[in-house]
């Protein structure tokens, strides 16, 4: 009788664990998905262009996104967890020295209670570097859902390379080496579709890897319904609620959109579309 009840029990234990492990799974599938309607993005696709130095090229947007935004003299959560190379320190000095003519405070969050400092900050900077340890540290800190709800509560959001790639849907378009392992693949879901940071066409000669056009067919065979967006350097999405203003350096290489079985659609800059 004793030994039935363990068995019963072992197999009630089993089955609430696979329970929970099933729930937390079909969660991490799903991802957050809040409300976009009061969403105000900047999007860069990286942290320079040619030689311009870093950021230099984006300080007429952002000075227009801080000043439409009234971000002047109030505080930014900057967000360094994809800075490997580097310690946090250096990293939101770095940032705080390129942005320095817009007026703003800038923070990075490691500095406190890394919740606290998003959940009263008045915009979040999120920075580039290496996606899987941004998003490894983004899940170990339980940020993923506090700052996508924050943006779509109106809080502004501004994000470079690695960090514009965990505003779509997935980090499964970044570029970067795995070198870590994040709880999930899911990110901020603010521009709801994938993101290609840094996209390059084509083959540097005497290279016999995939392309980026074919690596994202790779990624697109796998995910037939997914749709990426791919960002040159020098382009960047301007995002208010959901349109989205295309920006660019130079006109001859635009946002690039791509879908399963369809050819590459050019998106020029200075053009809107709303999703």
């Amino acid at each position: 009788m004793q030994r039935r009840s363990l068995v019963k029990l072992g197999i009630v234990v089993l089955l609430a664990s696979f329970l929970g492990w099933t729930s937390l799974s079909a969660k991490n599938a799903k991802g957050v998905d809040f409300n976009r309607d009061k969403q105000r993005v900047l999007l860069l696709s990286s942290s320079g262009y040619k030689d311009t130095g870093y950021l230099n090229h984006a300080l007429p947007w952002l000075k227009e996104f801080v000043e439409k935004n009234n971000l002047q003299n109030k505080k930014i959560a900057f967000v360094p967890y994809a800075g490997v190379r580097k310690s946090y320190d250096a990293y939101e000095n770095q940032v705080k020295e390129a942005l320095r003519s817009l007026g703003v405070e800038i923070v990075s969050i490691h500095k406190g209670k890394v919740k606290e400092q998003i959940q009263k900050a008045d915009a979040i900077f999120v920075g580039g570097g290496n996606t899987f340890e941004l998003v490894n540290q983004l899940y170990k800190n339980d940020l993923i859902e506090l700052i996508a709800k924050r943006v779509s509560e109106g809080v502004p959001y501004v994000g470079w390379s690695a960090g514009s790639n965990v505003a779509g849907a997935t980090m499964q378009t970044t570029n970067d080496m795995p070198i870590v392992e994040p709880e999930s693949f899911n990110t901020f879901n603010i521009f709801p579709y994938q993101i290609n940071p840094h996209f390059i066409s084509g083959k540097p000669k005497g290279h016999n890897g995939e392309s980026r056009e074919e690596r994202l067919e790779e990624f697109l065979i796998v995910n037939p319904k997914a749709v990426v967006y791919a960002l040159p350097e020098g382009v960047a999405l301007w995002i208010e609620g959901k349109k989205v203003k295309v920006l660019g350096m130079d006109k001859n290489a635009p946002l690039l959109k791509l879908e399963h079985k369809k050819d590459i659609q050019k998106i020029n800059i200075g053009s809107e579309f709303t999703y």
